[in-house]
């Protein structure tokens, strides 16, 4: 690794949502990163073997400061995409030749673009013996599911160009390949060859069927809702009808209360005049044994009175 031992020897101011790498099984690289007030673009260099921290010179293209970015590396080429300062995105996407400690801007995207958010993630995969990077999530004023592929391939180029073509996405994701035409020591992101474009009509396929099962359910879906409304309607019917005859009913409870409040007042009438019958009841008994008296009365004197008589004939 050149020109390591260049620089300060003191240990990089603290921070956080940095990336790092190590190259040559020796060399921790600490790029970026900030606090909660400061967004670094420097870069640290510690020697594993010596625990010397040391700040290299590094040439090539002025990149920002930035933090929550993502880092992976590819034989001695450390490849840096995404991350920002709280205001914006960084929209370049960043290569640095670890031998030489140069860094080269890519390409460059807008500002809403899948690659200029903060937290994303980035890893290499190779395909054919072809390394490609994988870029997934992150956050630039709203949270991505996107899924961005890059082939980097060196290639002589004036100019930059992004080639994007969709692949397959399932309910909750949406897959956008990105290809990139840069300078020397840059991305070229030339023509896919045919398997992966096998690949992408095996998941437009794939994509097909689910959307096949997908609508075999919605109208499952339909067909309950539809069974579903018609038994609400016959349970309004329903409920209709019991309404009409709970009117009813009430209808008849309250004719039932008119008629007991007149049995109730013709009883209280009957009560009054039946005290009053007895009252006269009464008399009539007093009346009655006034009458037996008098007759008794009476007997008696006509008893004493036919006995005097017979007295006088006899003397």
């Amino acid at each position: 690794m050149m020109a390591v031992g260049s620089g300060r020897h003191t240990p990089p101011a603290p921070r956080f949502d940095h990336t790092a790498t190590v190259h040559a099984n020796r060399y921790l690289q600490i790029f970026g990163g900030c606090t909660h007030s400061v967004f670094f673009n420097d870069l640290h260099v510690l020697d594993l073997e010596t625990l010397e921290w040391s700040q290299p010179h590094i040439q090539g293209d002025v990149v920002s400061p930035r933090a929550g970015h993502a880092g992976v590396s590819i034989d001695e080429k450390w490849f840096i995409v995404g991350g920002g300062d709280n205001r914006n995105g960084s929209s370049e996407t960043l290569v640095m030749d670890m031998p030489k400690l140069v860094f080269s801007i890519l390409t460059n995207v807008k500002g809403r673009d899948p690659l200029a958010s903060e937290g994303l993630s980035v890893s290499s995969a190779l395909i054919d013996g072809e390394p490609f990077l994988v870029a997934f999530g992150g956050y630039n004023g709203k949270y991505s599911n996107e899924v961005v592929v890059m082939r980097p391939k060196p290639k002589d180029s004036k100019h930059s160009k992004i080639y994007q073509s969709p692949a397959a996405a399932a309910a909750a994701a949406s897959v956008t390949a990105a290809y990139a035409l840069t300078k020397s020591e840059s991305l070229d992101f030339t023509t896919i060859n045919s398997k992966p474009k096998m690949d992408l009509s095996v998941a437009i396929n794939v994509i097909k069927e689910e959307k096949k099962a997908l609508e075999l359910i919605i109208e499952e879906a339909k067909a309950e809702n539809a069974e579903l409304l018609k038994k609400l309607e016959e349970l309004n019917g329903v409920h209709v009808d019991l309404s009409k005859e709970l009117q009813s009913v009430q209808g008849q409870l309250a004719s039932e209360r008119s008629r007991c409040d007149d049995l109730e007042a013709q009883i209280l009438d009957l009560q009054k005049k039946l005290s009053s019958m007895q009252s006269i009841e009464q008399e009539v008994q007093t009346l009655r044994l006034q009458k037996s008296a008098i007759e008794k009365d009476m007997e008696t004197g006509q008893t004493q009175g036919s006995r005097g008589v017979w007295r006088w004939i006899a003397g």
